[in-house]
């Protein structure tokens, strides 16, 4: 032994033998693994899947505590980029509420956009139960309601397609800034504007967003500044490897060797090639390098999922690429394309195994497990923070406007729809919610061959209408599309033109009280006319209008005594008012017989004020009397005691009444104006009537133009209180300007259906200063004939204005013209309306004087004419 070795004590012996054995034991069991590796990798692998199922048995039991709400915005909505940011920071806020034991994966808040048919695009937003308080607080303010979302269930589909999308390109580049002029929603909207909801056609985007965690950014900045550091290094590799092959080709250039031939100082033998530097490597600057991930202000990872679904083959693949091009309008340097891969003519991606099953549980459990390169800022997904704006075109679906269907009475045709597919389809309304309509538009622009369509529809489904039509041209175009034997039992045709060598007219009687009228109501409808028709009013005629509300309250008391006693063919009319006034025989009779029937009053007024009026004062009011009987027509119409025109019952009989007066000369506005005030007075009657009980009934005015010159206050009083009586008025006019103030005001106000076509810039503008000037009265100007731009009321919101077609008769209703039918129709629409020769009518009109003097001669009370009385009434 070497005297100078150090000596080992026995405790040091004992520890160097002890770590020689513990080596030796690692040795063994280092070789043992090793002979063993199975073992380890079972270990490992237990250990991976036991973690993996309790994080995924946390995450769905953290899943089923999430939240809904949709959000639903109004047509006015128009945010500003401040507004869309703070919702994007409530968002990202939003998706940590949750407890610290849930798993990263379940920590987000999902946007859902989905059509389904129902409606263009869905807009809910899904997250944890307890950022729900903070999510319901939205800085759009009223233009969007907030309200909780209910589940959706989807029935299965036979054909399915899913796909993921993540970012490719530069990974630090940010996306596209897509302006808020047109909405960036638009892609998507027109990608399933088309989509069918009866073939079962769905599309939804999930947008998952998650706030980043710190060491998660860490990792990943990290990963790019080493990136940023080889790719810098590689291409200082690269400008040295160039530098030098440079320099070599100049050595070995001829030139170079001449030049050194001349040279004065020439290299000398020994010497060597020239010395090149290589490029140092540039400083990598984080901001540079990590572009918008070097601040951790609002950055989030986002996951992006698509399913699309249709019962027919090949829709949902075709709707999954009109979306996979949508979402092309936001890429730049950075962009969103579909995760996997390509083989030949088949792809590889969320649809096929092994990534399918991970889709469906992330789709199912609303799980966000993004790619790594998923980073983002939340300017980047400003178009998708928000429902669609005021500035998105929305496709007229289905559920918006239901397909017209003949013979459905809940349903009233409005016009030719063309979808953005190029398919064409009739859309209606519903019939309860069309309570008026305001048709406006330029002579032959198609606004009453639409009406037409509407009324022939409506007629076909069962309902009563009164198409009232000045020129009477609406009735040969409809005749052969009503000659239908069901309708011919309902069809009355009042016609007062007097056309033919043997013309026949039916007959009413303003004054008859034998279909249980009350005689205050006939006496405030035949007085309301005459003011309307003659411009009277309290301070420009107040004798008038006295002596016309006298004289009628006597002649209506007549006839009730007359219905009474069982004889309503001796009723008075209209025409005996000249009678009543100038012809004291009759006076003092009909006074007489109906002294006991009148009030205290009006029996005054004939004592003392009626003598006192001088012969002149009647003939403001004789005079139109005068014109209605001297025209032929009016005279037969009006002059019979019990006539057969009745709205109130044709109302309750579904009746189908077209009413043509003569024209729209002042006896024609007179016509007119007793027939409005009488459609007004019996839709009021319908009081007596429970209000479900009460039968639709559809009044259709042509030319409201000359009807309102009529009777403008009756006919804004159409517009103010048929609602109430379940009857809707529809009118057309050329002009809204030429309107009274009254009618146009009532009309504008209570339109649940405007519509217009082509016409002058200021005969439009009115109607589109009511929709904001979208369409602008320029667009409008320019339509083609029978195109119409309108606004409808559905489900208590309005739809439009909308682009449609009128309907055309001959196109719409080919298949109920019944051209060969129309004689019998005509025959049958006069029969319902009680039409007779006129010459037999204006005969009987003419002797009715004689049975109402000698009804009254039979009726006068016994005695009665003493001196005193008989000088009463002089």
């Amino acid at each position: 032994m070497d005297p100078t070795a150090p000596h080992l004590t026995g405790g040091h012996a004992a520890v160097a033998g002890a770590a020689l054995s513990l080596v030796s034991d690692v040795l063994d069991a280092v070789g043992w693994l090793y002979a063993h590796w199975y073992v380890l990798a079972l270990v490992v692998g237990a250990g991976w899947a036991a973690g993996q199922y309790a994080v995924r048995s946390l995450a769905a039991k953290a899943s089923e505590e999430r939240m809904a709400l949709e959000l639903v915005p109004n047509r006015h909505f128009d945010p500003q980029l401040e507004e869309i940011f703070r919702r994007g920071v409530q968002l990202a806020r939003a998706s940590t509420a949750m407890a610290w034991w849930v798993p990263r994966r379940a920590k987000s808040v999902q946007i859902r956009m989905r059509a389904d048919g129902s409606s263009p695009l869905r807009y809910r937003i899904e997250g944890p139960a307890g950022g729900q308080r903070l999510l319901s607080i939205s800085p759009f303010g009223p233009d969007v309601t907030v309200r909780k979302g209910r589940p959706i269930v989807d029935k299965p589909r036979e054909h399915t397609v899913r796909a993921e999308f993540i970012l490719r390109g530069k990974p630090t580049a940010p996306l596209r800034e897509v302006p808020l002029v047109p909405d960036p929603l638009q892609p998507l909207i027109d990608a399933v504007a088309d989509l069918r909801g009866d073939l079962g056609d769905l599309a939804e985007i999930r947008l998952d967003i998650q706030r980043a965690p710190k060491w998660a950014l860490r990792a990943r900045r990290l990963q790019l500044m080493r990136a940023a550091r080889r790719s810098e290094n590689r291409e200082a590799q690269r400008a040295a490897r160039w530098r030098r092959q440079d320099a070599g080709r100049i050595d070995d250039s001829m030139g170079w060797h001449l030049r050194e031939l001349l040279s004065d100082n020439p290299r000398s033998e020994g010497a060597g090639r020239r010395l090149v530097m290589p490029p140092v490597p540039r400083r990598v600057e984080p901001a540079q390098a990590l572009g918008k991930l070097a601040n951790d202000d609002q950055l989030v990872r986002v996951q992006l999922l698509v399913m699309c679904a249709s019962n027919i083959e090949g829709r949902a693949q075709a709707r999954l690429a009109q979306l996979q091009a949508a979402f092309d309008v936001f890429g730049a340097q950075s962009r969103w394309a579909m995760r996997g891969w390509r083989l030949g003519p088949w792809r590889v991606g969320a649809d096929h195994w092994p990534t399918r099953r991970g889709f469906e549980r992330r789709w199912d459990l609303g799980h966000c497990q993004p790619p790594r390169t998923n980073w983002v800022r939340l300017e980047e997904l400003t178009g998708l923070l928000k429902p669609p704006t005021v500035h998105c075109r929305l496709p007229v679906l289905a559920s918006d406007l239901p397909t017209f269907e003949f013979g459905d009475p809940g349903l009233l045709l409005q016009g030719l729809y063309q979808g953005p597919d190029g398919r064409q389809r009739l859309v209606a309304t519903y019939a309860e919610e069309t309570l008026f309509e305001v048709g406006v538009g330029k002579a032959g622009g198609g606004k009453t061959e639409r009406a037409l369509a509407q009324a022939i529809g409506w007629a076909h489904a069962g309902g009563g209408l009164m198409f009232l039509d000045p020129h009477r041209d609406s009735w040969p175009r409809a005749t052969q599309f009503l000659a239908h034997e069901p309708l011919m039992e309902r069809i009355a045709l009042i016609d007062l033109n007097g056309l033919g060598p043997a013309p026949r007219v039916s007959s009413w009687n303003p004054l008859a009280v034998h279909h249980g009228q009350a005689a205050h109501e006939v006496v405030e409808a035949i007085c309301d006319a005459y003011a309307s028709a003659l411009g009277w009013d309290d301070v420009t005629a107040p004798r008038a209008i006295t002596i016309l509300t006298s004289a009628l309250a006597v002649l209506v008391a007549v006839n009730e005594i007359a219905c009474r006693a069982g004889r309503p063919e001796d009723q008075t009319t209209i025409f005996h008012v000249r009678a009543l006034l100038t012809d004291a025989t009759f006076r003092r009779a009909a006074l007489t017989a109906v002294e006991g029937c009148l009030d205290e009053e009006t029996r005054s007024w004939w004592e003392v004020v009626f003598p006192t009026l001088p012969p002149d004062a009647f003939g403001v009011i004789l005079n139109p009397i005068a014109r209605l009987s001297a025209n032929p027509v009016t005279r037969a119409f009006l002059g019979q005691p019990v006539g057969v025109y009745n709205i109130r019952a044709a109302m309750d009989a579904r009746m189908i009444v077209w009413v043509c007066p003569g024209g729209n000369g002042p006896t024609d506005r007179l016509i007119t104006a007793l027939l409005a005030r009488d459609l007004l007075r019996a839709v009021r009657s319908r009081r007596d009537t429970p209000e479900d009980q009460r039968i639709p009934f559809r009044p259709y005015f042509d030319e409201l133009i000359t009807l309102t010159g009529a009777a403008p206050e009756t006919i804004a009083a159409m517009f103010e209180d048929f609602r109430k009586y379940r009857c809707q008025v529809h009118g057309m006019t050329q002009l809204l300007a030429r309107l009274p103030g009254p009618v146009r005001l009532s009309l504008v106000q209570n339109a649940s259906t405007l519509a217009t076509t082509a016409g002058s810039i200021s005969a439009i503008a009115p109607i589109t200063a009511e929709w904001g000037d979208n369409p602008s009265p320029e667009r409008v100007a320019t339509m083609d004939r029978f195109e119409h731009y309108i606004s409808m009321n559905m489900r208590g919101h309005r739809i439009g204005p909308v682009p449609l077609r009128g309907p055309h008769l001959n196109s719409v209703f080919a298949e109920q013209a019944r051209p060969q039918r129309v004689p019998a129709l005509e025959h049958a629409a006069l029969k319902n309306a009680g039409a007779l020769p006129l010459g037999e009518l204006t005969k009987r009109s003419s002797k009715q004087l004689e049975r109402v003097a000698a009804f009254l001669a039979e009726h006068s009370p016994t005695g009665s004419e003493t001196p005193g009385h008989t000088k009463r009434y002089t």
